[in-house]
């Protein structure tokens, strides 16, 4: 007797299945192949097989990439069935490489400026549906207290001198710490825009702008350390609701930051000193004063090339230069009188004495070819505050921040995830 025939093991078709399986879930997949019968069983092995198989099966891209892909063609083109059975299935908690609502929300978001608005809004509209139908449908949230993320919202103390700061809150759950990141003299606020960012993934991130500078008070006279570090902890009392924050500070910032540490100890849980000195030389000293000297004569314009040259390396200035312009017309764009009052608090500075005083986790951050805090200043910090670390980013300049966002933001996040 012949031996009855058996069934080959059809790879494609279970491969697809597989995926097909995974990123819409088993119970839709078994009601879609239960209605299969002798018209279209032949379709649903065809897409099983071409679909699922040979396109989601491909590694070149990532799952979620591809969810968010599928998401924006079929809510271009209005194909509103495929689109509501792949949100479903990239809702559905236990599918593969599922999507969270914040991140459905910033695709519907991009979808609106190259699909229209209309289109983004019926998604939207379906989107909730469906996370209503899940059981995760968001909590209300007024429109009007809503703020770009890359940004923040904007926030004043109450208290005069008024200073100016963002708040970004932690895009993924409760914030693990409040960070504030403070910027270098001529600048504001927005230097920090990319570290500040990758931070606020799981910290409360608080950007002020140091007084005579972007949206805080102009001082009408020169200015102290100390009233600047009493500025930090009045803005750390009004805007982190006096919780202990985790201080970065980059050139004046890390200034402040040591005068914070040192004179109001209950502000800081830890410390990050980049690009910053405890004290100018008389040479340091002698030049601050000629740039105070050449800006109350002729303005910010007359220092602001040299001061390129010494924010960024010549590499950077080379190959990013529509970067160095920008934050060349940030510094010509800085009120003059603010400039020169806090160039005088950097110059009559001199912490260098009382560096033993700074009792909590530091991290102090040099750049290789920073010629204005070179890397021997922060060495001398590094010795002067006990228990520090020290890293030295390998090619930048002065404003390490802004040349090599990515590494500044990978040290630091090691850092803070130690505190």
């Amino acid at each position: 007797m012949s031996k009855p025939l058996e069934h080959a093991f059809d790879h494609p078709f279970e491969r697809g299945m597989r995926n097909r399986r995974a990123a819409l879930g088993d119970a839709w997949v078994d009601k879609s192949v239960a209605k299969a019968n002798a018209f279209n069983a032949e379709f649903q092995h065809f897409i099983t097989d071409y679909a699922w198989h040979g396109v989601w099966g491909r590694p070149g891209l990532d799952w979620k990439t591809r969810r968010i892909i599928v998401m924006a063609v079929t809510c271009a083109l209005g194909r509103w069935d495929e689109f509501e059975i792949h949100m479903r299935g990239s809702l559905t908690p236990g599918n593969a490489h599922t999507l969270s609502p914040e991140e459905v929300r910033e695709a519907l978001i991009q979808i609106a400026i190259y699909a229209g608005v209309p289109a983004a809004n019926t998604g939207f509209a379906k989107a909730l549906g469906i996370m209503r139908e899940l059981g995760i449908e968001p909590p209300p949230h007024p429109a009007d207290q809503s703020w770009h993320p890359g940004v923040g919202r904007s926030v004043f103390t109450s208290t005069r001198p008024k200073l100016h700061a963002t708040v970004r809150e932690a895009r993924h759950g409760q914030a693990a710490h409040t960070i504030v990141l403070s910027h270098a003299l001529g600048q504001d606020s927005s230097m920090w825009d990319l570290v500040a960012n990758e931070l606020a993934a799981t910290c409360r991130v608080i950007c002020p702008d140091t007084r005579g500078h972007g949206r805080s008070q102009i001082p009408s006279e020169p200015l102290s350390m100390t009233e600047l570090a009493a500025d930090a902890a009045r803005l750390i009392d009004e805007v982190a609701e006096g919780e202990p924050v985790i201080w970065v500070g980059l050139s004046m910032g890390g200034m402040i930051g040591q005068e914070l540490a040192i004179r109001h100890p209950d502000k800081v849980k830890a410390l990050v000193l980049a690009n910053t000195t405890s004290g100018y030389t008389a040479a340091g000293r002698e030049a601050i004063g000629q740039r105070i000297e050449t800006v109350e004569s002729y303005g910010l314009s007359a220092i602001s090339t040299n001061t390129m040259v010494r924010f960024f390396s010549e590499a950077f200035r080379q190959q990013h230069a529509a970067t160095v312009a920008r934050h060349q017309r940030l510094l010509e764009a800085t009120d003059p009188e603010g400039y020169t009052a806090c160039a005088a608090a950097l110059c009559d500075m001199d912490t260098s004495g009382k560096l033993n005083l700074i009792r909590v986790p530091t991290l102090v951050i040099a750049g290789s070819h920073d010629e204005g805090t070179p890397v021997d200043m922060a060495l001398a910090l590094a010795r002067g505050i006990h228990g520090s670390q020290m890293v030295t980013l390998q090619g930048c300049a002065h404003l390490s921040a802004v040349e090599q966002p990515q590494a500044f933001a990978e040290v630091l996040g090691e850092f803070v995830a130690s505190i």
